[in-house]
């Protein structure tokens, strides 16, 4: 049973597509696999993060998305947790969110979180993304862009994880849109080889490619 909670260097760095992508790979392997939104902003209705999930994965809206299991907090406006909260007068319970996750992991073998920005975003007024992953004990994937800057962001991230600590699952490497090959290409090695050095047992996974 894993339970692995994806996060991300930046906003709009590739999060949502990079879990829907881990779940085929892990589906492909022949395990059972659901994903699930720490908390959705920007939306109503269902999370709009799941349902990309779903159509990645092939598979149709669950019954664990109806509801509400597979994202209990679903808020209008698009901005971290807690402004998000603060704005709609909601108390986030995250104690509620993590039961969610071990339901879900009772029935599936791979249960993938997708958080809200970065480590450092506030869920609530005292409680960062990063607590959260500490407290629950979860397992961590960071997606990393290629963009000319990522390495800079993507470092502090990994050394921040080293602080914490944090376990590091991996990195999924998003090499979309292309950035010039040079800096593709450096940034790539880069990681590969901090990641042996300071996390020895991490997988450097790269989205488009089933192997890793």
């Amino acid at each position: 049973m894993k339970k692995i909670f994806v996060s991300g260097i930046d906003t709009n760095i590739g999060k949502t597509v990079a879990i829907g992508w881990l779940a085929r790979n892990f589906m492909a392997q022949g395990k059972s696999v659901v994903t699930q939104k720490l908390i959705q902003t920007g939306c109503v209705g269902i999370s709009e993060d799941i349902l990309v999930h779903r159509k990645i994965m092939g598979v149709g809206i669950l019954p664990e998305d109806s509801d509400g299991t597979t994202c209990k907090y679903v808020l209008r406006f698009p901005s971290s947790p807690h402004l998000a909260c603060k704005l709609e007068n909601v108390k986030l319970d995250l104690h509620s969110i993590a039961e969610n996750t071990e339901k879900l992991a009772r029935k599936y073998d791979v249960v993938l979180i997708e958080g809200a920005g970065g480590l450092m975003v506030p869920l609530t007024e005292n409680v960062l993304t990063s607590d959260y992953i500490k407290e629950n004990d979860l397992q961590l994937v960071l997606v990393v862009s290629s963009r000319l800057g990522s390495l800079n962001h993507a470092l502090l991230s990994l050394e921040y994880c080293l602080k914490k600590p944090l376990k590091l699952y991996g990195i999924i490497y998003n090499t979309y849109p292309p950035e010039e090959k040079e800096i593709e290409d450096s940034t790539r090695g880069y990681l590969q080889d901090y990641l042996k050095k300071n996390f020895p047992c991490a997988k450097f996974m790269e989205m488009g490619k089933l192997e890793f």
